[in-house]
């Protein structure tokens, strides 16, 4: 057995509020008189002991909730940041993308950038101008690649910085979260790269939240929670552990819950899905439902509010986003409790289950976001033939109406 990873009791440790320059605010400096230096410090421990190892030519997902340490594993694993104690043995050069656009520089143009990338790598010049001519058809951006990526959208950046990582023959390909930000068609495109990489022996390590991609590519995969590595086998048990996970965190109330995003201005307090008047999370495909979100305001009443409701896939396939702001529809005024309705008319969704993931904001500040705030449970009505809604929602994407005829 020949090791491309080694990983031994990785454990990485944050000190919260501490000041990497050195420096510190007069008004730090108020609050901390007589008090010991270690009174004003927080232990956050982003891993604990985390041990694998992986072979050469072996593809592993790697899964978690937010927070649970899947960001801080790699980076470890890049040698971007240094573990607190532990170690990791790599054997190859390891290509990485961690970030959109981790390593590129801004003024240079998209063509500048393989070639940076590529020596960053370790790749020599006329290694990397073979590997030229697919990049940039892979990235699909020919008629950009002379101009500065300081102009590059967020998708062309990462169509780009994937196709160097993934096209410049690193033995160990890292790949985190960012598969996200490009559309359904390039995200299967890079699934499919990464099956040829790992096809020609190469080795794979590969986060998202999207599990269905975890497993299509992976046959092991690990999860982690809260910093701990708490499953490591086939993909189909750990997916199975993570939607125990996901029904888990459902069952906490709202209001309850500690694992949220934002300044909570404005927190999330309770959410139902209504059908005909009637509380439910057993609907059918084609109800009218009803989403309703109670909300509590804290402070003066906050101006120009957007809401968000997303519904996904237990294995985090994002099925439907809900957005006030793509219906132009805006709430000039919100303070003190409240709640609001999002109707679904003919809710065109497959069998199966989905979580509901709630977010408010407003301008560029996250107000409150809850991920995994509810599930649904969608049926199709036994009462009429079958039509095709018993597919699996995995297997489809949503349902319209149209039909079919003779020409």
């Amino acid at each position: 057995m020949t090791l491309a990873i080694h990983a031994f009791d990785l454990s990485k440790r944050y000190l919260l509020g501490q000041q990497s320059s050195g420096y510190e605010l007069l008004s730090e400096r108020l609050r901390t008189i007589g008090r010991r230096p270690q009174e004003t410090r927080e232990e956050f421990w982003a891993l604990r002991d985390v041990s694998f190892d992986l072979e050469v030519g072996e593809t592993l997902g790697v899964v978690g909730h937010n927070g649970a340490g899947k960001s801080t594993l790699l980076k470890i694993l890049s040698r971007v940041t240094t573990p607190t104690r532990g170690g990791a043995d790599l054997n190859g050069r390891v290509g990485a993308l961690l970030e959109v656009g981790t390593g590129f520089h801004a003024e240079l143009t998209g063509a500048e950038n393989v070639y940076l990338n590529g020596a960053i790598l370790g790749m020599r010049r006329a290694e990397i101008a073979r590997h030229f001519d697919e990049i940039v058809e892979f990235a699909g951006i020919e008629q950009f690649i002379n101009t500065p990526v300081k102009r590059y959208s967020s998708g062309m950046y990462m169509r780009l910085a994937f196709a160097v990582a993934a096209h410049l023959e690193p033995e160990i390909l890292i790949v985190d979260e960012v598969l996200s930000v490009g559309d359904i068609a390039f995200q299967e495109k890079c699934v499919t790269r990464m099956r040829e990489i790992a096809r020609d022996g190469r080795t794979v390590l590969f986060v998202s939240h999207n599990i269905a991609a975890v497993a299509s590519l992976c046959r092991r995969s690990i999860m982690l929670e809260s910093g701990r590595l708490v499953a490591d086998g086939p993909t189909s048990d750990v997916i199975e552990r993570f939607v125990e996970s996901v029904r888990a965190d459902v069952e906490v109330p709202l209001a309850e819950r500690t694992d949220r995003q934002g300044t909570g201005r404005l927190r999330f307090r309770d959410v139902e899905t209504f059908v005909d008047g009637r509380a439910t999370d057993t609907v059918v495909s084609g109800d009218d439902v009803d989403v309703v979100v109670s909300y509590d305001v804290e402070g003066p009443p906050i101006q120009d509010v957007g809401f968000s409701v997303s519904v996904s896939t237990m294995l985090g396939r994002l099925m439907l986003n809900l957005d006030s702001r793509l219906i132009r529809r805006s709430f000039s005024t919100v303070g003190g409790s409240g709640q609001l309705v999002c109707r679904i008319p003919r809710l065109p969704l497959p069998i199966g289950g989905y979580t509901l993931t709630l977010y408010a904001y407003v301008g560029g500040e996250v107000l409150d976001r809850v991920e995994r705030a509810a599930t649904l449970t969608v049926l199709h009505d036994s009462g009429e033939d079958d039509n095709g809604l018993a597919l699996p929602s995995e297997t489809l994407g949503v349902l319209i109406d149209y039909d079919w005829s003779a020409a």
